[in-house]
């Protein structure tokens, strides 16, 4: 519990920090029933007093009422009345029709189980699976949503498939629904569908379907969930769509699995790919709602974002599911042309026009005529051509390299940029004509550290793409590799992880989980609690063992802790922070730069408190 200075409430007060002062019980969430359930995971046998357990959980839940916010660790939470939400439930349901409203809270669920997860990975990264999966139903009673009672569960850690069957009581959606609706057909828990879905994929790496079969609203007493590894579905496209912010969004590759029949698309849907858009985080939402937005319209599309964000992908797709679509998609790297050809390539050339132009060539403008062109990294072209681009915009009409006469063109113009086309402005880089000319309508593409929710999706993807590409059977990651992706800043986007995933593919034994070795071969910088292999052989970080913010070195570190084991050194580096800070856990957590919960969890394990 710590105090501000000027302030004479507490700063933060933990849940675990109220029931120690005032005497009153947290609750006990597993019982025996529990535990017998727990002990059929494969991969072990978790007890109740497995961590983390609630009393863990909530130490990471804080209140700071002098300035009104409350905290899940570092993520801020929120109180709501349940009234509220049915109401803004129901307004949703009935302003957009039950299918529109439903992607949208399965979508919200997602986002909120994918955090959980990536907490519970962060603040206890030696966790057993099992144990780790158990502590999402703990905090999805912690935020007071349902209690969960597991059926039973089982991961094996050889193939990383999942299956499990829970029921949930007390949901807080069947009461806002039935409120509101009565018994009806159809299950209500959307919330919590997509929670349970976010959460375990983000935990194992690999997309876990959840499905209600059960649900208070329709009649039932109770409600019963079944979540399974996506390729065991026979029919995963209906609860995938659900998924989708778009129907042009996530043809993965278990659409169609089982002969399922892909539901029919308010515009009209582009074949499906193997190298299809796929996310459901809030940020690639929002781009493929505005992309939805002015895809039938005639407007110039202005991308901007790091390289490797999918610029192009996006570029094509706006093509594809426009009224264009049957005309030509032409797509040129500005970057890629030397600076002498780019208004040939652009615009055409006439016979003779230079020495070596024997015949006359028609440019990009007019072989897009009809369709889209499309103008990747714009920001490098000449002061020249720009302008030149900028009289075919404005005129609709282009002139060919040693032509004398213009030729109309109707080519709808797609740009991208992954530079500050402002600052060039402000430079005198780039036209400012040119810029407001293309500046119609921006979407701007977040770097995928910012939308780490797509993560496991795109891992899922890529695992089966290249699977099928190469010829290689490989079953899923381990749970070091799984650490280790969910970690990564990915400096190269989108285009990074999946070049990772196909090397992996190709390096790892046939029928083989991906690892840590497999993926990070080219240097790669990795976090430094990830678990890694230098080409020497030598580690490089620790996967959860603690080192001070100063980390001694080779003859100084054995001075300092002696010689062991990595378990043994970790404990004695747990113990000497504990005796210098007097046995403050925050004090010690601080000066080994770790959280309190991980350093708790740590400590409890060597038998330091």
């Amino acid at each position: 519990m710590t105090k501000t200075a000027n302030s004479p409430f507490p700063e933060r007060i933990s849940l675990a920090d109220v029931a120690r002062a005032t005497g009153a019980a947290l609750g006990r969430f597993d019982g025996a029933e529990a535990t017998r359930a727990m002990s059929r995971f494969e991969a072990s046998h978790v007890g109740s007093e497995e961590h983390p357990t609630i009393a863990d959980i909530s130490e990471c839940l804080f209140f700071s009422p002098g300035d009104g916010r409350i905290w899940l660790q570092d993520q801020r939470m929120v109180l709501l009345h349940t009234e509220a939400l049915g109401s803004l439930r129901r307004e949703l349901i009935d302003s957009l029709g039950q299918e529109s409203a439903r992607g949208l809270f399965t979508r919200a669920g997602y986002v909120s189980g994918a955090r959980d997860a990536q907490l519970v990975r962060k603040h206890w990264p030696d966790a057993e699976p099992a144990a780790a999966a158990m502590a999402g139903t703990r905090l999805h009673a912690l935020e007071g949503l349902v209690k969960v009672e597991l059926v039973h569960v089982r991961y094996d850690p050889e193939t990383s498939d999942y299956e499990g069957e829970f029921i949930w009581h007390h949901s807080i959606e069947d009461d806002e629904h039935i409120a509101a609706y009565g018994i009806g057909g159809s299950p209500a828990c959307w919330m919590q569908v997509g929670y349970a879905t976010g959460y375990v994929s983000t935990l194992f790496g690999r997309l876990v379907v959840f499905r209600e079969v059960a649900c208070r609203s329709m009649g039932e007493s109770q409600c019963r969930v079944i979540g399974k590894s996506a390729e065991r579905w026979d029919d995963v496209e209906e609860d995938m769509r659900y998924l989708r912010a778009r129907d042009f969004v996530g043809a993965s590759q278990y659409s169609g699995v089982g002969g399922a029949e892909p539901r029919a698309a308010a515009l009209p849907t582009p074949p499906r790919k193997n190298d299809a858009m796929v996310g459901a985080s809030s940020a690639f939402n929002a781009a493929c709602h505005l992309l939805h937005r002015v895809a039938p319209t005639t407007a110039t599309v202005l991308f901007t974002g790091e390289s490797g964000v999918g610029k192009e992908k996006f570029a094509s797709m706006l093509h594809s599911i426009g009224p264009r679509r049957d005309k030509p998609f032409v797509a040129v790297n500005c970057a890629a042309i030397p600076e002498t050809l780019i208004e040939s390539e652009l615009f055409g050339v006439e016979r003779g026009a230079y020495t070596g132009a024997g015949a006359a060539r028609p440019g990009r403008f007019e072989r897009a005529h009809g369709g889209t062109l499309f103008l990747d990294e714009i920001g490098t072209l000449s002061y020249a051509a720009q302008g030149k681009l900028l009289r075919t915009l404005q005129e609709g009409e282009v002139e060919r390299v040693g032509g004398t006469r213009s030729i109309q063109v109707d080519t709808r113009v797609v740009a991208a940029t992954n530079v500050d086309l402002r600052q060039a402005v402000r430079e005198g880089k780039f036209r400012d004509d040119l810029f407001f000319r293309l500046n119609v309508f921006p979407i701007h593409l977040p770097p995928l550290r910012e939308r780490r929710d797509d993560v496991p999706l795109l891992m899922s993807h890529f695992l089966q793409h290249y699977g099928r590409k190469h010829g290689r059977k490989v079953t899923g990651f381990t749970q070091s590799a799984v650490k280790a992706l969910l970690n990564y800043d990915y400096p190269g986007n989108i285009r990074e992880l999946q070049n990772l995933i196909e090397r992996a593919v190709i390096v790892a034994p046939e029928g083989a989980l991906l690892d840590v070795h497999h993926l990070f071969t080219s240097g790669e910088m990795l976090d430094k609690n990830v678990l890694s292999v230098r080409p020497d052989g030598h580690l490089a970080g620790g996967d959860g063992v603690l080192l001070p913010q100063s980390v001694p070195t080779g003859q100084a570190m054995a001075d300092r802790v002696g010689s062991g084991s990595l378990g043994q050194v970790e404990e004695t580096l747990i113990r000497r922070a504990l005796e210098q800070c007097g046995g403050n856990l925050s004090a010690a957590a601080r000066v080994l730069g770790v959280t309190r919960p991980q350093l708790a969890y740590r400590a409890r394990k060597h038998g330091c408190r």
